[in-house]
């Protein structure tokens, strides 16, 4: 198998990449639509398959052109057909699909998260099992990778996922979307303090959730009178949303710590620990789950930040390695949700 095309339209990110087991990822193009999402404060699903629509020939095309390599040499289409958007996944998939149906290219259907939990192996060379924590604006979850293509999960959000709390904080904040990069720099500013000790997980149960911090932030705000419920004004000072922040990341945090030290005793066998998924990006999460690594003796690996967001280089990574084993879909291939 020399070339391997990666299609990624899961959410608001249309991205392309070309694989070779040979050479690696040869090229790797994204269109993010970030600056449209931003007047909403969030994704909004159907402006999001629409920018799909738009984009997503030129950027196959990119990818190709990028790696200099033609549809006719390409060995293997991998796509992203679930979990995410209905919308935005359909039009990856549907234009996968005709792609392997007018050339007469195997096609594999990959899943997003295991995608993104299989990520940090595309750069370094890791020792299954590992642990994976997978942390985005849509998802959360810690899983056991036994294989390229073997992948337990243990532990999920029961509500928001972590990036979604940093956007809703965000939100109410007045500071912008998304929301995880500009709290991540302001908490820099306040040096990490944690100033209002937000309420953790105290359950020794493997899951995770966020929605009762998100509360705990809200109600902060309106006892002091930083937000007014009724007209949802926001009236807070720079030092204020720095010391809210910097609590915030402090006590997202503390409950990824909480939930891996967890899973790490259930699971003696994990040989390693790794942070995926766009939350991966964060400097201060990934120093401190590489020194709970460093604790427990164990090695830690995070992909490069381009492969930490939503991509289509590991989808088409996966992808090899699902058809390496056998593993192919059909063009009945359909949305599956995970």
């Amino acid at each position: 198998m020399r070339y391997i095309l990666g299609i990624e339209s899961s959410c608001d990110d249309t991205a392309a990449a070309v694989f070779s087991p040979q050479h690696g990822v040869i090229s790797n193009e994204l269109f993010s639509q970030i600056t449209l999402h931003k007047l909403f404060g969030g994704v909004m699903p159907e402006v999001a398959s629409r920018a799909h629509i738009e984009k997503i020939h030129h950027i196959v095309q990119s990818a190709l052109n990028s790696a200099n390599v033609s549809l006719n040499e390409i060995d293997l289409i991998a796509v992203t057909n679930g979990p995410g958007l209905p919308g935005s996944l359909l039009v990856g998939l549907c234009f996968a699909k005709s792609l392997a149906f007018s050339k007469k290219i195997p096609l594999v259907g990959v899943n997003h998260l295991q995608a993104h939990a299989i990520s940090p192996c595309i750069e370094q060379a890791i020792t299954f099992p590992y642990l994976c924590l997978t942390a985005s604006g849509g998802h959360t979850s810690l899983s056991i990778i036994k294989s390229y293509t073997e992948q337990n999960v243990i532990a999920s959000t029961r509500d928001d996922a972590a990036g979604e709390a940093f956007d809703k904080v965000a939100k109410l904040l007045n500071l912008g979307y998304p929301g995880g990069p500009i709290i991540e720099q302001l908490a820099t500013q306040n040096h990490y303090q944690d100033v209002f000790k937000y309420p953790r997980l105290k359950s020794n149960d493997l899951f995770f959730s966020f929605s009762g911090l998100k509360t705990a932030v809200l109600y902060h705000a309106i006892e002091r009178g930083w937000y007014n419920p009724e007209t949802k004004v926001t009236t807070i000072t720079p030092i204020e949303q720095q010391a809210i922040s910097s609590s915030v990341l402090c006590a997202i945090t503390d409950i990824f710590i909480s939930r891996i030290t967890i899973a790490l005793k259930q699971h003696p066998e994990i040989t390693a620990l790794a942070f995926a998924g766009g939350v991966a990006c964060n400097a201060y999460i990934k120093q401190a789950l590489k020194g709970l690594a460093t604790q427990h003796s164990l090695p830690f690996y995070a992909p490069s930040p381009k492969y930490c967001t939503d991509n289509a280089a590991m989808v088409a990574f996966l992808g090899y390695h699902q058809a390496n084993v056998g593993i192919f879909s059909d063009l009945a291939l359909d949305l599956q949700r995970w």
